[in-house]
């Protein structure tokens, strides 16, 4: 049955694939954004132009009514408890984007499902998240789904610190790149096309109401075989350095949210409970067809910008330098360890 949906964001990496998924099904969509990045929305797509920030023209979208609202850009509980007093009553369902991250850390099963703990004391994004997640499960009479996306792929590339393009610019130039730990761990990628499908499926669904739901790929990769894959698609080869990460969050503290708190883990999905609402779907193993998106669109924004450099780059290179001299003073001197 068509359903008149509501897109807070629309516009981004993975609001977008399912703004496009739900048009293909039938439904009439509308999209609350700020207009900047409308373009490739289709035509019959209802924009209504606004800042999620300006409370007044905010609460107006309450009196629309939407039978689905997804909520895609907001991070905060301050948000969720907006938009329970501007939905309230007001909407028949209620999708709130937050992230697989935010399971136990560190991991105390090989394999996630819903029922794994929601607990991540190291990355304050996934804490929020979690906190979101909370007001929502105690709001009263509001007709909640939450949706737990993990690493998703469209436009960005898959990187363990969330840097982007600066790998694929350093591995263009023949400079080494990171991996935390030794690059074995298996971790999950979901093309943000395949994960539309099943999250468009879940609307208007009774039995997703009050419920939470990941949502991914039953397949996981090696982050060497990421980095590799990602370098042969620029037509390069990964000069890979394998450093613990403990000693990477020494060097940069930044860096321990999104590892500690998500990619140094292991990342591997049980998918039957959204499986049991939706059906059974089906999203591509082949990892060269996953990274063909996101290294089209990191070629195309490189060549557009020509030469550029990181902010990271002089302590990166620093740190694949003195991991690589690791050991190497005690061969050199086999008497060093007994001076």
């Amino acid at each position: 049955m068509p359903l008149n949906v509501l897109f807070i964001g629309g516009a981004g990496n993975i609001s977008a694939p399912c703004v496009l998924e739900a048009v293909a099904s039938g439904h009439q969509v509308s999209v609350f954004n700020r207009g900047a990045t409308i373009a490739d929305l289709p035509s019959d797509v209802s924009v209504i132009r606004g800042d999620i920030k300006d409370g007044a023209a905010y609460r107006t979208l309450g009196k629309r009514g939407f039978d689905v609202v997804c909520q895609f850009i907001a991070f905060t509980p301050a948000q969720i408890a907006e938009d329970i007093e501007v939905f309230s009553g007001a909407v028949g369902q209620y999708v709130f984007i937050s992230s697989a991250s935010v399971y136990e850390k560190p991991p105390h099963g090989f394999v996630i499902t819903e029922k794994t703990p929601t607990v991540n004391p190291y990355w304050r994004y996934s804490q929020d998240k979690i906190a979101c997640e909370a007001a929502l499960k105690a709001a009263r009479g509001f007709p909640w789904t939450i949706v737990r996306p993990s690493h998703t792929v469209r436009t960005m590339l898959p990187t363990m610190v969330n840097e982007g393009d600066a790998v694929a610019r350093r591995m263009l130039a023949g400079k080494p790149v990171i991996v935390a730990g030794d690059g074995v761990t298996p971790w999950t990628l979901t093309r943000c096309s395949d994960f539309a499908k099943p999250f468009v499926k879940l609307f208007g669904e009774d039995e997703a109401l009050g419920e939470d739901f990941h949502i991914t790929s039953d397949y996981a990769y090696t982050w060497d075989d990421i980095y590799k894959t990602i370098a042969a698609g620029l037509g390069v080869e990964a000069d890979i350095v394998h450093v613990p990460t403990e000693t990477l969050g020494r060097y940069l503290p930044d860096w321990e949210g999104p590892l500690m708190g998500d990619k140094t883990w292991t990342a591997l999905f049980d998918n039957s409970k959204v499986k049991r609402i939706v059906g059974d779907f089906a999203c591509e193993k082949d990892l060269r067809e996953v990274l063909r998106e996101p290294i089209a669109h990191a070629k195309a924004r490189i060549a557009a910008s020509g030469p550029k450099s990181s902010a990271n780059d002089a302590i990166i290179d620093r740190i694949a330098r003195e991991q690589r001299a690791l050991g190497r003073e005690s061969l050199a001197e086999p008497d060093a360890l007994s001076r």
